[in-house]
């Protein structure tokens, strides 16, 4: 019999409309994909040219638990070039994609009941770690006006004796929205002895001002950070974790039980990705500003709400309450008789209602014809 917990389980809808999308493709039915956040860009040739040249040396072994000290090096690096930090490769666990990351932070931290705030709307899967593992997700509700922002005012209120870990997302999927430094700050001054999850897998994903880390305000925070997005690397399940001195045993005792390493030869590829040339990443932030652009003026176009333009990762999250206050009938609709796959907001909790997001991780061209298909469905 299945277990209570996984038959309450909820199902994480994007994937269920890509995989909808595909069958609709199977049948023949041409399908514009605005809906996965996945990089339309080839991994770099160098990239590949690692992993292939690791696999002809014979690297296929188990690694250390924390991953290739050379790789925990180059990630190091990464950090102090990037935000003068300094962390030390002890302190980097090496990981099979972020979410195998998350999962081991909160296996370290949660005991039942307990609770970890983060924003709504939020990434879909947030609250499922929480709730699998017996605690409480707390949500801390966002608004459009200020970029779907949570600020450090907000988080604090809902602080309890109970309260575990406070998880913050930037940028941010589904909004876009990149925290600002002085709202940084102040989450690490109002966080106190509790930890903050950083989740920074969009890191270098911007379009305006400068990244950050939220270890430039404290060092009682886990940094979740990975190659998928930034590299184009999303099926290599590539990620790390930095966390504090003192909880790096647990975390190596958990990823020996669970996962005992991430890829061998995958990891050289992250070797190559950190320290090679990275003129692919810039070519691809510049592409997606261009789409940014574009999508947005679009969608206001159309119809759509959008109070403020996200200026981070690869997303929209639009108010389509106009059309419909009912997110999955209205994905499911344009994705059967218009040929677009969306996501609904609904994935992204009760704050995202009424809200569709929209990927432009998608050519200029397939971008434009998925609105064209849309405006045309929408307005006739």
């Amino acid at each position: 019999m299945i277990s209570e917990k996984a038959a309450k389980l909820p199902p994480f809808y994007v994937m269920e409309v890509l995989e909808r999308a595909k069958e609709l493709e199977s049948m023949g039915k041409d399908i514009i994909h605005l809906e996965i956040g996945e990089p339309d860009f080839p991994t770099a040739p160098h990239i590949c040219e690692a992993a292939s040249f690791a696999l002809t040396k014979g690297e296929t072994k188990y690694t250390h638990s924390q991953g290739l000290l050379e790789l925990r090096e180059a990630i190091a690096r990464h950090y102090y070039v990037k935000f003068k930090l300094d962390p030390d490769p002890a302190r980097i666990l090496v990981t099979s994609g972020t979410s195998p990351a998350l999962l081991l932070v909160f296996m370290s931290l949660i005991e039942h009941g307990d609770e970890v705030i983060m924003s709504d709307p939020y990434y879909a899967c947030y609250p499922n770690f929480v709730r699998y593992l017996g605690g409480h997700p707390v949500f801390v509700r966002t608004k459009e006006e200020n970029g779907f922002s949570m600020g450090f005012d907000t988080i604090a209120r809902a602080i309890t004796s109970r309260t575990k870990a406070i998880l913050i997302n930037s940028p941010c999927n589904p909004t876009g929205h990149v925290m600002s430094p002085e709202n940084l700050r102040g989450i690490s001054e109002i966080a106190g002895n509790i930890p903050v999850i950083s989740d920074e897998i969009y890191q270098g994903l911007i379009y305006q001002g400068k990244d950050h880390s939220i270890l430039e305000y404290t060092s009682n925070a886990f940094v979740l950070n990975g190659f998928s997005k930034l590299y184009a690397m999303t099926g290599w399940r590539l990620g790390y974790l930095i966390a504090p001195k003192e909880y790096i045993r647990t975390l190596r005792k958990i990823q020996q039980n669970f996962f005992i390493c991430a890829n061998s030869f995958v990891q050289h590829s992250g070797i190559a990705a950190l320290t090679g040339p990275q003129d692919q990443v810039r070519e691809m932030v510049a592409t997606y500003d261009t789409r940014r652009k574009f999508i947005i003026k679009r969608l206001r176009d159309i119809g759509f709400g959008i109070k403020y333009e996200p200026c981070g990762a690869y997303y929209v999250l639009a108010n389509a309450k106009k059309f419909s206050p009912d997110s999955l009938d209205l994905s499911r609709r344009i994705l059967e008789e218009a040929g677009v796959a969306v996501t609904p907001g609904i994935d992204f909790g009760d704050g995202a209602k009424g809200y569709l997001r929209f990927s432009y991780a998608n050519s200029i061209e397939n971008i434009k014809e998925g609105m064209d298909r849309i405006e045309k469905y929408l307005h006739t």
